[in-house]
């Protein structure tokens, strides 16, 4: 049993390794790097898909693994479909942009050094959904149908918030304003969020009493909060934010919550 997770986890750290190398040449050869985002959420679905279907030796592959794996795709589908069209309208991401103008002629490496730190930090996330999908319980339980529950709660939420930005966006009348309509005046980030919440749905389906390797699951929501606060989301974003809007997203953020959305 050890081999089999252990063995499952190191394909799936080279697969995204391979895939994030992938989406460097993409970035090198268009000059748009919001291209990285739209590869690595298609990468993630990919071999967390994969992942979940994995067959244990003689055993068939079980209706749970088919439904972490459909939840993976329809997640992944949804959410790179989105970046994609975003990024086809974008000559480059200003977030990644930013980190290109600090590096300087260095770039080309730093990218790719940065985008392989971004596979690696990406395994917990592919790690997760298989030791959810590998609960070794015959048959779905109660706590499966809740965990797809939250997840399509997280996926239907940001599809919410993603809508809403657009629809002001493209409204001419707030050319050069912030959005602070339906969720984004109750959060700054609420896509950020519901992405976050999507996640704990792979510890409501792994944790189950002598499965130890469900605990694992937990690390899919741990990292996602880590990435997003502070790391790749929130912090280059605001900055990015506070350079083209000013002193009305510093009035913003004093009035909104960061990322956890409630009523103002």
């Amino acid at each position: 049993m050890v081999w089999f997770f252990l063995s499952a986890l190191a394909a799936m750290a080279v697969a995204l390794a391979i895939l994030m190398t992938g989406a460097w040449l993409v970035q090198q050869r268009t000059g748009n790097s919001g291209w990285v985002d739209t590869v690595w959420t298609f990468s993630l679905g990919l071999v967390g898909a994969v992942g979940a279907l994995w067959p244990m030796a003689g055993e068939p592959i079980a209706p749970r693994q088919w439904l972490i794996a459909a939840l993976v795709v329809i997640w992944s589908l949804r959410l790179g479909m989105h970046i994609a069209v975003r990024t086809a309208g974008i000559t480059d991401d200003p977030r990644y942009a930013a980190f290109a103008k600090e590096w300087g002629v260095d770039s080309p490496r730093r990218m790719f050094v940065f985008l392989q730190n971004q596979a690696f930090g990406s395994i917990p996330l592919v790690f997760s959904i298989f030791v959810a999908a590998h609960v070794p319980v015959a048959g779905l339980r109660a706590q499966d149908y809740l965990g797809a529950l939250i997840l399509l709660t997280g996926i239907a939420g940001e599809a919410l918030a993603d809508a809403q930005l657009k629809s002001f966006r493209t409204d001419p009348a707030n050319k050069g304003r912030v959005c602070d309509v339906g969720l984004w005046a109750w959060s700054r980030h609420p896509n950020y969020f519901f992405e976050w919440f999507g996640w704990l749905a792979y510890p409501v389906i792994a944790i189950s009493a002598g499965y130890g390797w469900g605990w694992f699951a937990l690390l899919g929501p741990v990292f996602m909060y880590w990435i997003l606060v502070h790391v790749t989301g929130i912090p280059p974003l605001e900055e990015q934010m506070l350079r083209s809007r000013g002193d009305a997203y510093r009035a913003y953020q004093s009035r909104t919550r960061k990322f956890f959305p409630l009523p103002q």
